[in-house]
Parts: C-alpha cells; structure tokens; sequence
C-alpha cells in the first residue's frame, strides 16, 4: 500500500513531532487534537523547530514553509477520512486510546492503516478495540521524534505481514531506523531505559545521592548524554510512573515495582519540564535541583 496522508491524533509534544516528521519528509498530514490551544502550540512549536534545523543547515532554506504547507490541523476526527495511514499519539492511557480508536475507526477508510505510538501499553489489547486488528500496529516514536533516528515497530498477534512491510518501508521513508520488537510490556527501548530510570529514583529516595550527584556520575561515569533523573524530567514524570506501572503489572516482577518517590512527584503534579517542577525547577534562569 502506498502511503500518502498520515493522521496524527494528539498534537501534544509526541504527536506536534511526528506530524514535523512526516511533513518534512513529503507527506500530507492532518493534525487533530480535542483542544484548539494545544493545536495552536504544536504548529507553533514546529514552526519554531523548523526555522531552528534551517538555521543550522540541518534542511533547506525553504524547506520550513512548504513543510508547514503540509500540515492541516483541525479538531474534527472526520477529518482523517482520506488518509492512508493514522497514528494515534494520546497520553498513555489505556482507556483514552481504547475511546480513541472506537471514535475514530467509523470515519476510516477499510483499507487505512491505523497505528499507536504507544511507549509500553500491549499492542493486541490495543487493536481488539479497532475493526482492523490485522491492520493495526504499534508504531513508536523515541522523542523527540524530528531528531531521535529510531523507531520501534510492533506487531499485534493479528497484524498481517503487509502492514509490517508497508510501515518498515514509511520508516525508511522518513529516513530513521526500524527496531523490531515482539509485543511485550514497554518493548525494547523502555524496558530497558524506564527500570534505569526508576532505579536512579530509588537512589535519590534512599538518599545514595543527590540530583545532582546522581546526574553527574550517570552523565561522566557511564557516558549517558543526559542524567537519568534530568531524562526522566525531560519524558514527564506521569509517562514514566504509566510505564513502570504497565511493566510491574505486565510481568509480575516486584523490580518493576515503581519507587514511592515518583508516585509522591506525580501526586503533587511535579511532572518535569510540562509542568516546570520535577525533580528539577525550571521557573528559573537554570534548572535547580529539587531534592
């Protein structure tokens, strides 16, 4: 299947990146969201985005505007009815995407493959919500998208062989790299990456280290670009706390099991960088520590 117009569904900071993504690289792309507000911010945020990977020489000089051009955002499901390809890139709610796809298959075409951009939720329990499981896939974007060269299909035990080969070939499109993974708890990249993270937490909440000191012999020690508690800030905190949620139920391992001290930042809304206070602040001029 040639794939043509995409649908992205949810324009926070996941679906405003991979709507930037695939309009850059030729396609027409319809933004949706329930909030106009949150419509406005994404196709400001690319916009600026844009201009930014022009700037640097990243594309050509004209490439923000026609990029720009492709993107049609609206609050109307309806109007993904033409696309070829939809991606559904909602919070990682389980019942918000189940209502997602239920709302939204009546206005596809049979034919229209439809996707998540899920980070850990069972892509087969996904798609019995759809009436296309054979033409359902998940199909995860590392953030942020417009610079993250990877992304990880899944396939549901329905999905047939010419969607995975149709979704491997718009991955090759986009210019990024296809990691396979089986439809376990959180994947590959999270469940490797969010354990890590949630044990960074438990660090801090036994008092091993500070923030800071964490971060510090995270980022020097082993040579991550970015601390583990700063990462977590940077993903938001409320992801982090779904998928550790999703792995502790999903394999019934107590390591999974999510560190008081997250669920404590996520009850206060201490979410990270969306909500500017996390396990940093950064209502000043540099993120300070907040432990």
């Amino acid at each position: 299947m040639e794939i043509r117009t995409v649908g992205v569904i949810g324009a926070g900071q996941m679906g405003g990146g991979i709507a930037h993504v695939f309009a850059l690289a030729g396609y027409d792309v319809m933004l949706t969201d329930i909030s106009e507000d949150a419509l406005r911010r994404a196709m400001a945020l690319i916009e600026r985005n844009l201009a930014r990977q022009a700037a640097k020489g990243q594309i050509a000089a004209d490439a923000p505007g026609t990029a720009l051009q492709r993107i049609a955002p609206g609050v109307d499901l309806a109007a993904l009815a033409p696309c070829d390809l939809v991606i559904e890139a909602a919070t990682e709610d389980e019942a918000v995407k189940r209502r997602i796809f239920e709302s939204v298959t009546p206005h596809l075409r049979p034919d229209a493959l439809l996707t998540s951009n899920t980070s850990s939720i069972s892509i087969t329990r996904l798609a019995s919500a759809t009436d296309r499981p054979e033409k359902f896939m998940g199909f995860h974007f590392m953030n942020p998208a417009p610079l993250m060269p990877l992304v990880e299909l899944i396939r549901g035990i329905a999905t047939d062989e010419a969607t995975f080969a149709t979704l491997r070939g718009v991955v090759d499109s986009l210019g990024k790299t296809a990691a396979n993974a089986e439809d376990f708890p959180a994947f590959i990249v999270n469940r490797i990456l969010l354990p890590m993270i949630n044990e960074a937490i438990y660090t801090l909440y036994e008092g091993v280290g500070t923030v800071e000191a964490i971060d510090t012999a995270m980022r020097l020690g082993a040579n991550h670009p970015m601390g583990p508690l700063q990462l977590a800030d940077f993903i938001g905190l409320d992801t982090c706390l779904s998928i550790m949620h999703v792995l502790h139920d999903g394999l019934a391992d107590t390591k999974y099991r999510p560190c008081p001290l997250l669920v404590k930042y996520v009850e206060a809304g201490w979410l990270g960088r969306k909500t500017q206070r996390g396990f940093y602040d950064y209502r000043g001029e540099t993120p300070s520590p907040t432990r």
